[in-house]
């Protein structure tokens, strides 16, 4: 349920190197947006966010009091009826710490509501699609390809963040038995081959542009080297578009993430593979997969979309 009586929301997606804020009039469309470079630690991530939240209503002339609340996705372990997170190792978030409170006090008692990034960022997905003219869908996966891998979830219009808030995390399961070693302990997990830092350890810059955009560049070039980079990252992301689709049959599956800016050619590459797969297999072709792809709207970020929807919600959805 919407609160429409005052239809202004902040989002305030935090990530590891940057955050981004921006603000929601009540018909659900963009009217200012900011960037900052995120400050890590509780002090950092509270101060942080209250000043950029100010400096966006400062650009707007909107006064604190008349936001509806402000919605801040965060990495890590997040639970949004305590408003709570806990384990964002990329901000420096060990124990659980009441987040919401401290950002509602420096910002003068708004309400301020938490969420895991992913969950936002399904949520700010599902938005932009509809907005956009995508027939509205309630059941809708968002593969975030930056530097890991992980998905969020909407199923049957809410989000499934599990008995543990672990769902999602498909980029734990293995890939390749006895493969490259992942931080979380276990080798040859999936985001070892279909991330954005897959990609810049297989294929390192080499003009100091993104590492994605250069080899997927050679590769269109015929660079040998280049094309078995692009097609083994490409075989890594479509099995986990097929993990999302055999588990939970969602009707479409988002890529976003940073990689994700790559567009049109990263797509085809996964489309590629996927029908490859289709070819050797009637259950994969009767699935059609591959229709199910979307890539996430260029140049709004869904994550801080969903925040600011998760900012104005009266309850969890």
């Amino acid at each position: 349920m919407i609160d429409t009586t005052r239809p202004w929301t902040v989002g305030l997606d935090v990530g590891g190197t940057k955050t981004h804020a921006l603000l929601l009039d009540g018909g659900g469309v963009v009217r200012a947006e900011r960037r900052a470079p995120t400050q890590t630690g509780v002090a950092g991530v509270v101060e942080g966010s209250v000043h950029l939240a100010k400096e966006l209503l400062a650009d707007t002339g909107v006064a604190p009091a008349e936001l509806a609340g402000v919605g801040l996705a965060l990495p890590g372990v997040v639970d949004p009826v305590a408003g709570t997170c806990r384990n964002a190792v990329n901000l420096a978030i060990d124990e659980p710490v009441a987040l919401a409170p401290l950002v509602s006090a420096g910002l003068g008692g708004v309400r301020v509501r938490l969420e895991n990034d992913l969950n936002a960022a399904v949520l700010g997905a599902q938005h932009l699609l509809a907005a956009a003219g995508e027939p509205p869908s309630d059941d809708l996966a968002f593969l975030a390809l930056g530097t890991g891998l992980a998905a969020g979830l909407l199923l049957d219009g809410r989000l499934r963040r599990g008995a543990h808030r672990g769902a999602g995390e498909i980029g734990h399961l293995t890939f390749v038995a006895g493969g490259a070693p992942c931080a979380c302990g276990q080798r040859g997990c999936l985001e070892q081959y279909g991330s954005g830092s897959a990609l810049d350890a297989a294929w390192p810059s080499r003009t100091g542009r993104p590492s994605p955009v250069e080899v997927f560049e050679a590769a269109a070039a015929g660079d040998p080297t280049a094309v078995a980079v692009r097609d083994e990252f490409a075989r890594a992301v479509a099995a986990a578009v097929r993990v999302l689709v055999l588990t939970c049959d969602v009707g479409t599956v988002v890529i976003g993430g940073g990689v994700s800016q790559l567009g049109q050619p990263l797509l085809a590459a996964v489309v590629a593979e996927l029908d490859r797969q289709a070819a050797a297999s009637s259950f994969l072709a009767g699935l059609d997969i591959p229709a199910r792809l979307r890539l996430a709207p260029a140049g709004v970020p869904a994550g801080a979309v969903g925040a600011a929807l998760v900012g104005r919600t009266e309850r969890n959805r």
